[in-house]
Order: C-alpha cells, then sequence, then structure tokens
C-alpha cells in the first residue's frame, strides 16, 4: 500500500514538473516570436448552445440573459401581471399548467424568461414541475447534445 502512494506521489511530481518545464519553454517561444498566440475567435451567435458558456442561454431560466419578450399563445396570462407567485388559486395555476404542458421542452425556458420580462411571477406551486421539465431537458442535452432542427424535406 505504501509503494503505491510513494509511486503516485512521484507521477504527480513529475506531472508537475513536465508541466512547468512545457509552460516556461512556450513562454520563452512566444517572447522569441517562434510562437504567435492565438486570437480567441467569437463564433456567430445563433439560437442554439455556441458552449462558450458554463450555462446554456437557451436552458437559463433568467431574464436578465435575453431581454425579448415573446409570446407563446399565452396572452391571458398578461392578467397575472405583478401578482406574487404565492397568491394564484388552484384554478389560476392549471392556467399556468396547461400552457406548460403544451411547449416543447426546448420552449420551456424562454417561456419563463417571457413572463419575467412580462412582470408575471411563476406559480410557486408549479415550481417543481417547472425545474423537472428543465432539469431533465438538460441532461438530455448533455447526454446528445443540441442540435439545429433540419430543413424539411
Amino acid at each position: 500500500m505504501l509503494v503505491i502512494v510513494i509511486a503516485l506521489a512521484v507521477l504527480g511530481a513529475i506531472a508537475a514538473l513536465a508541466a512547468t518545464i512545457q509552460s516556461y519553454l512556450k513562454a520563452r517561444r512566444i517572447a522569441r516570436g517562434e510562437v504567435i498566440e492565438p486570437e480567441p475567435q467569437e463564433l456567430p451567435h445563433g439560437e442554439g448552445c455556441c458552449g462558450n458558456h458554463l450555462t446554456c442561454e437557451t436552458d437559463s431560466l433568467l431574464a436578465a440573459v435575453s431581454k425579448r419578450i415573446e409570446y407563446f399563445d399565452d396572452e391571458e396570462l398578461d392578467r397575472f401581471k405583478g401578482r406574487s407567485a404565492s397568491a394564484y388559486k388552484e384554478s389560476e395555476v392549471e392556467e399556468f399548467r396547461d400552457v406548460l404542458l403544451t411547449l416543447d421542452a426546448d420552449e420551456v425556458p424562454a417561456w419563463v424568461r417571457s413572463l419575467q420580462l412580462r412582470g408575471i411571477e411563476f406559480p410557486e406551486t408549479l415550481r417543481p414541475e417547472l425545474y423537472l421539465i428543465v432539469g431533465e431537458n438538460r441532461d438530455y442535452h448533455a447526454i446528445v447534445g443540441r442540435h439545429e432542427p433540419s430543413p424539411a424535406a
């Protein structure tokens, strides 16, 4: 057991030394002008994930990401503007649930951002369902990837 621990420590020290030497040599080559540091390229911003951010903008439930208000055939929910998230009656929560369940899972984060931008608080009692849908969708895209829809033939 002690031999394994010592071997791992020696291997770690060798790896750290190699990384330090590599970094030093690269810095010298850059200073002499032998190697030019590549400039970061900005990718075009489409509707899908660009991969530049820790959290995909299309999955974010925060209104600060996008300022565009988008309606999802939910104009009737505008009457709830300014109402507290805990003040909804069960029948009113059902109106939100109906819209939530008719949306494609990829549209849900954009819908919630739209509600926030319109000053409509999402009902507290419905939030677990919202988090479940968004979380499962994130997990799915983390495994499968996010693909742009192909044009219909």
